[in-house]
């Protein structure tokens, strides 16, 4: 807990002219949770808050690798997998007992896959990815939230998608479930109002790293441009949406009238 005079965990304020929430983060001085950080954006912004001053916890399925990026990094480490109900908890459990300064929680976890809808064979990935992707973030959500409340101040970093607005049909879904994740923050951040814990969602365009696992390339923005951008937006303000200058075209591209245009071109990128 910080000291008298310290500054907060985050500071918020409503942006002049609309009902826009503005988060500040202070990076220099919170204890962070992110499971699925042993690779890809994961890894990277445990690299970058933890040389920000923040403490990094992080969590995934391999020891062997957990114990090779606390050597690496020092990074505290968990074991962690988000499709077991009874891992979350005990994880969770772990987490706070040994950090209970934790004061903020980023649903890093994520699995990408590709579907052909034409074949029934598909529904196993589907399912993984559901249970992954979506009740992952729910469960890891549930585990965390009472501790989060108990702070002075808090923060719940979600990551979707910006195929969460514009899916890749490659990835049915993975969109999906992202949009699915973006509709329940929504419903948590407003359903936390008044409390002491805020809400971010970070929406991730095209970024190059091992996801999909196949060599997969969709044309995705460098890793290291990518966190530095999603850094000086934590660290400056975010808005309640973390929205790098990639991700736009695919956020607004409803509201802009491109939509089935990018879609086209995302799928025939893909072949």
């Amino acid at each position: 807990m910080p000291g008298i005079g310290a500054p907060p965990m985050h500071a918020l304020w409503l942006v002049p002219g609309d009902r826009r929430i503005v988060v500040v983060m202070d990076i220099t001085n919170s204890t962070v949770f992110i499971p699925g950080a042993t690779s890809g954006i994961g890894l990277g912004l445990a690299q970058r808050l933890q040389a920000a001053g923040s403490t990094v916890i992080i969590g995934g399925r391999r020891r062997a690798l957990l114990d090779a990026l606390h050597d690496e990094y020092g990074f505290g480490t968990v074991e962690l997998d988000v499709t077991d109900p009874a891992s979350i908890t005990a994880a969770a459990a772990s987490v706070i007992e040994s950090s209970p300064s934790l004061d903020t929680l980023i649903t890093m976890s994520g699995i990408m896959r590709t579907e052909d809808l034409r074949s029934s064979e598909h529904i196993v990935d589907a399912v993984a990815t559901i249970d992954t992707n979506l009740l992952g973030t729910i469960r890891l959500i549930d585990a965390f939230l009472p501790h989060l409340l108990e702070r002075p101040a808090s923060t719940i970093v979600t990551v979707s998608s910006g195929l969460a607005y514009t899916p890749l049909a490659a990835t049915p879904t993975y969109s999906a479930t992202k949009a699915a994740v973006h509709s329940y923050t929504l419903s948590l951040r407003q359903q936390l109002t008044g409390s002491p814990v805020s809400v971010l969602e970070l929406v991730p365009p095209a970024v190059a790293t091992d996801l999909m696992g196949e060599g997969v390339d969709f044309g995705g923005m460098p890793l290291d441009d990518f966190l530095s951008e999603v850094v000086s937006l934590l660290s400056s303000g975010a808005a309640p949406e973390i929205l790098v200058q990639n991700v736009l075209p695919l956020r607004w591209s409803e509201r802009d009238g491109t939509q089935q245009q990018l879609v086209e071109a995302l799928a025939s990128r893909g072949h």
